[in-house]
């Protein structure tokens, strides 16, 4: 066998590992009931969201199964946040001065915890919403214990494509025994079992430190992907915005990862990349052409999975496979530095 042939080979079967993680992602949450109503707090941590809070509150009106309260702690917005939220009929908890050793997002929801009326907890981030019926199908698919609900990325501008690669590697290492940052549906009980967000206060990914405290105090965590129910924007704000976020402790996320899906997921991408450097190597050809365009059509198929990517990521994603490259390697060799976010300064993990 040549060695053309040889790495054509080993492209294939790289490629092949793709439909494994496609499974992995599983199928989202089915249509169909809505669930009965519960008695559930919705409490939203919210720092300068005056673009993003009434998309989401407006969604939570219109839903047919409410939430009992809606609280929006603010923690030191220099914006409209806490003049929006309360118009639109939330109710706004300001936040204690940031304590030493925490993070905003923790405390935000560690002090909106303490003033939920409900038994069942539902922490969401305010860049999120939910789809019509949304909260409701949610509800109806909590099994008890620690649920989370992956947003799907409504892509709208061409450099919010950047971030297909970044997606995918985040629902691998979440779906389906984790625990997704941008929402958590918890009963009170065992929120106070493992200490609440007090137990990760300094973490800059609590989800997936609460997911292990979880699971240490016998409390399962299951995790879906939130399509048709729950879906987000991620980094509106331009290229800047979507790099510094990337950045922001995704290398500690990578570290969380199961090592099975880790090594699985790099083989793959390892496989991808084999592909377009083998076309320009060896002068392209009828075989390295249909392999790229089958590395192509897979990139498609999954992306469809995690968000409302276009054709032409999948067709070029060679362009998204290097960027997630180089931000990683920079989101590396920030560990242990400080990474500014939101006008504060995070030390990296």
């Amino acid at each position: 066998m040549e060695f053309q042939d040889l790495i054509l080979v080993v492209t294939l079967v790289l490629w092949a590992l793709g439909f494994i993680l496609g499974a992995l992602f599983g199928s989202g949450l089915a249509p169909g009931p809505t669930g009965v109503a519960r008695s559930v707090s919705v409490i939203i941590p919210a720092r300068n969201e005056e673009p993003n809070l009434p998309r989401l509150l407006d969604s939570l009106t219109a839903q047919s199964v409410k939430a009992a309260e809606i609280l929006v702690v603010d923690d030191g917005s220099t914006d409209r946040t806490a003049e929006l939220a309360r118009a639109l009929g939330a109710r706004v908890l300001p936040s204690q001065p940031l304590p030493e050793g925490w993070r905003g997002k923790t405390w935000a929801c560690q002090q909106g915890a303490e003033i939920a009326t409900s038994e069942w907890l539902l922490f969401v981030d305010a860049d999120t919403w939910f789809e019509p019926d949304g909260l409701g199908r949610i509800l109806a698919h909590y099994p008890g214990g620690a649920y989370s609900v992956g947003p799907y990325h409504a892509v709208q501008r061409a450099y919010e494509e950047l971030s297909l690669f970044f997606n995918f590697n985040m629902t691998v290492g979440v779906v389906p025994r984790g625990l997704f940052g941008q929402m958590l549906l918890v009963d009170r009980e065992s929120y106070r079992r493992v200490g609440g967000h007090a137990a990760v206060r300094g973490r800059i990914l609590e989800n997936c430190q609460l997911a292990a405290q979880f699971k240490a105090a016998g409390i399962s965590t299951r995790s879906a992907i939130g399509q048709g129910a729950f879906s987000f924007r991620m980094y509106p704000n331009g290229v800047r915005e979507l790099i510094a976020g990337w950045t922001k402790g995704f290398a500690s996320g990578a570290g969380q990862t199961p090592r099975g899906a880790l090594a699985l997921t790099v083989a793959w991408m390892i496989g991808l990349m084999l592909a377009p450097v083998s076309w320009v190597t060896f002068g392209g050809g009828v075989a390295w052409t249909l392999t790229y365009l089958c590395c192509a059509a897979q990139v498609a198929w999954c992306s469809r999975r995690v968000g409302a990517f276009r054709w032409y990521s999948a067709l070029f994603y060679p362009v998204p496979l290097v960027f997630f490259f180089i931000v990683f390697a920079w989101s590396a060799a920030r560990s242990g530095k400080s990474v500014r976010w939101k006008g504060r300064e995070i030390r990296g993990e």
